[in-house]
């Protein structure tokens, strides 16, 4: 009898001891998120909307978790504040024209509260400050305008495609050029006379530098050429 009474005073406080070991462990946890435990300082801005925004939501500056979001609340049909629990060792580096966002921890991950860089030269915010915000951009938003960019996407796919069938029909100006041998052996035709009009003119131009009447003047013009470029390899030196 007496056995059995200490195995359950043993097991009665292994079970208090563990309550309490959770009960601490829950205080220090829900306190780290609160900030409980380090000095904080109080910001606040509004948004016309919160985007899902959450009590208890980090708060991020350069990257980095300095707080919690502290409270919600709706101020009119158009305005909702929230208030910030900031660490107090960033106050250094917040400045009254910081602004507050919205954004997500990830690509569908849970929304955050970030604080942007303010400049060097404004003064630091105080307790109780009230920063300025930018609206978020709702997902709905997103996801519409990439509905709208795919539909356009297929919209010139399919048009390109006509355009491609057309041209393998030979159909269009274009289509006619790629597919009627006559008029592409036409085309092949003029090339070959103008690069042999070019050839004679070049033959023609030669014969006329060889003819004796016109040598004074071929000479003149090649010694001209001559100190141009000599003059430009002085200026050069």
């Amino acid at each position: 009898m007496e056995t059995h009474t200490q195995k359950f005073k043993v097991r009665l406080g292994l079970f208090i001891i563990g309550g309490i070991a959770l009960f601490v462990l829950a205080i220090f946890i829900i306190g780290k998120q609160k900030n409980l435990f380090d000095p904080v300082f109080k910001l606040s801005t509004t948004f016309y909307n919160i985007s899902g925004l959450e009590v208890g939501s980090n708060v991020r500056f350069s990257g980095i978790n300095v707080g919690t979001v502290d409270n919600i609340e709706i101020i009119n049909d158009s305005t909702v504040q929230v208030e910030m629990l900031i660490r107090k060792k960033v106050q250094e580096f917040i400045k009254v024209d910081c602004k507050a966002g919205i954004g997500s921890s990830g690509i569908i991950g849970d929304r955050i509260l970030f604080i942007s860089q303010g400049s060097t030269d404004s003064p630091l915010a105080k307790n109780g400050q009230q920063i300025s915000s930018t609206e978020p951009v709702e997902t709905d938003a997103i996801m519409t305008s990439l509905l709208i960019t795919a539909d356009n996407a297929a919209i010139i796919s399919d048009q390109l495609a006509q355009i491609m069938i057309k041209l393998n029909n030979g159909q269009g100006t274009l289509g006619k050029l790629i597919q009627d041998t006559i008029i592409a052996e036409n085309i092949n035709d003029i090339i070959f006379n103008l690069k042999s009009s070019s050839e004679g003119l070049d033959e023609n131009m030669n014969a006329a530098k060889e003819n004796f009447l016109l040598k004074g003047y071929f000479r003149r013009k090649d010694r001209a050429a001559d100190e141009k470029k000599d003059s430009i390899a002085d200026s050069k030196k």
